[in-house]
């Protein structure tokens, strides 16, 4: 329970710069930036415990800069402030945020209105260096600690830094980086190439935890160092790190045949086709508890008999013994097939049709709260896509701006062209307004992007898309089940009609239809009131 009434911590003075306002915690924000990037130490000014530039506190510092605005003979350019910091003997205290404000003393006034130092100009065009005359490296490349590298160590005269400057130029006009990633990027490559020799390889494990600490961005850093192509990229794949966590606990012996199966579900083989990486998931997942207890009494799949598949599949119901027995089939056919067993202990085992229920429309109070938890105008473009035309999650994230057609109103959803219903039509113009003025230079050619996409290539993430409609009992999953349904009550539970309007399989088309035949049927035999 929190101290404070309604959770609000009242005015108070900054611990740091004493200054009055309001804020969370201890430290006033310009503090608490400050104390991030500065060692904490006794001022030489005041005499306090606080982080330090060049032996003095932020306060310290304010009083010199507002000494420094105050002097009339020299403007505040010209002003030296690190001479103001030994005479300073007292510190005015101010409000927060406020102790330089525009206006308080005259400021450079640059052609166009805008005030302070002129725009560094662009870095000059620069390519790789010469190779010429170089000393040919005895052995090896020994791996770098760049950990023990520090900013302020950074060989700015290096000549392997004028190149990857000017392409990280180039990227950030192509992909709309603003100035603090520019800024950001070109201490993160400074950092790196220091001491760099030619013919060297710049691995990710090497630069990712260094340049994390640093709070600088790694993933345009990369960019940047595989433009110049000496980038490796030696990162543990997540799939590796899920597979070897999900056969642990199994014997050497049904791990190995586990795992090749999986590599042969993932990567396809002789006579199969690859198959997505979330049915890879659930076809493990399902087959694991299996595996794990036969991993006690036996060390190879080949020890497996039908009667102990019967013994466990007698353990399950429902979709459970459906999904995991349907899983085992596939890994001890895959295995009959490769010779790895002499019998298949699952065949003649009879999976069983899977009974659908019947699917349930959502009521209005339902789509009504998820209407109003979509208050951005993203969110209420995504609920349009799910709601009116039916798309999924990941269809919604895969819409580019060449999808658009907005002369002839066309949307282009998975391969199918969709005419635009005026509510989808105003609600993509919308997010296209705002998209422009919060996001003008990205050059991302997704339809929905954020922050962090808008400054590369990749679309957004499905937990992004789906988020604000989590909690919600109309999901986007479900609002477009329940417009697939909605299309088939009005114009009656006709698969082909479903398939041709939506695209469905037809075994889905089936059970839509199938759904709405119920429904019906059971509103005709409900009375009259």
């Amino acid at each position: 329970m929190s101290r404070y009434p309604k959770g609000r911590k009242p005015t108070d003075s900054c611990d740091g710069c004493l200054a009055w306002g309001n804020f969370s915690g201890r430290l006033c924000p310009a503090c608490y930036m400050f104390g991030r990037s500065h060692a904490t130490a006794v001022c030489a000014g005041c005499r306090r415990t606080q982080p330090l530039k060049w032996d003095y506190c932020r306060l310290c510092w304010c009083q010199a800069r507002l000494g420094t605005q105050a002097a009339i003979d020299r403007s505040a350019a010209e002003a030296d402030v690190r001479a103001r910091l030994n005479a300073a003997q007292h510190h005015q205290l101010f409000f927060m945020g406020m102790h330089h404000r525009n206006g308080s003393a005259s400021a450079h006034r640059r052609r166009g209105g805008r005030r302070g130092a002129p725009r560094k100009p662009p870095p000059a065009p620069a390519w790789r260096p010469n190779a010429d005359r170089r000393q040919l490296p005895l052995f090896a490349q020994i791996p770098r600690d760049y950990s023990r590298l520090a900013l302020a160590d950074a060989d700015l005269a290096s000549p392997w830094l004028a190149w990857p400057k000017y392409l990280a130029h180039r990227l950030a006009e192509t992909r709309g980086w603003g100035r603090n990633i520019r800024f950001a990027v070109n201490r993160g490559l400074a950092l790196v190439l220091t001491g760099y020799v030619e013919n060297d390889v710049i691995r990710h494990t090497e630069i990712f935890a260094p340049l994390r600490a640093l709070d600088l961005p790694v993933g345009h850093t990369v960019t940047v160092l595989d433009e110049m192509g000496i980038f490796e990229d030696d990162s543990e794949p997540s799939f590796e790190r899920w597979l070897a966590e999900r056969l642990e606990g199994l014997t050497p012996g049904i791990r190995s045949e586990a795992e090749r199966w999986t590599r042969v579900l993932r990567d396809g083989g002789p006579r199969s086709l690859p198959r997505r990486e979330g049915t890879v998931w659930l076809y493990l997942n399902r087959v694991r508890p299996a595996l794990l207890e036969w991993s006690n009494p036996y060390d190879h799949l080949r020890e497996v008999t039908r009667d102990d598949v019967l013994t466990y599949i007698k353990t399950l119901h429902g979709h459970q013994r459906h999904d995991q027995l349907v899983a085992l089939r596939s890994l001890f056919t895959w295995a009959k097939r490769n010779g790895l067993i002499f019998r298949n202990p699952t065949s003649r085992i009879k999976v069983g049709q899977y009974e659908y229920a019947v699917l349930q429309p959502l009521v209005p109070e339902q789509v009504d709260r998820s209407v109003a938890a979509a208050t951005t105008p993203a969110t209420r473009l995504i609920l349009a896509l799910a709601a009116v035309h039916a798309a999924r999650v990941a269809q919604i994230a895969n819409l580019m701006l060449d999808d658009l057609d907005i002369g002839n109103r066309r949307l282009t959803i998975a391969g199918r062209v969709r005419p635009l219903d005026d509510l989808t039509l105003k609600l993509l113009l919308d997010w296209l307004e705002h998209r422009r003025n919060r996001w003008p230079n990205t050059a991302n050619l997704h339809l929905l992007i954020n922050n962090q996409t808008a400054t590369k290539a990749s679309r957004a993430s499905n937990h992004w898309i789906s988020a604000a409609m989590r909690g919600q009992d109309a999901t986007l999953e479900r609002l477009r089940v329940d417009r697939q349904l909605e299309e088939a009550l009005t114009h009656g539970p006709d698969p082909l009609h479903l398939a041709e309007v939506f695209g469905l399989d037809e075994k889905t088309a089936m059970r839509y239809a199938d759904s709405a035949r119920a429904l019906l049927h059971q509103a005709a035999e409900q009375p009259l009131q």
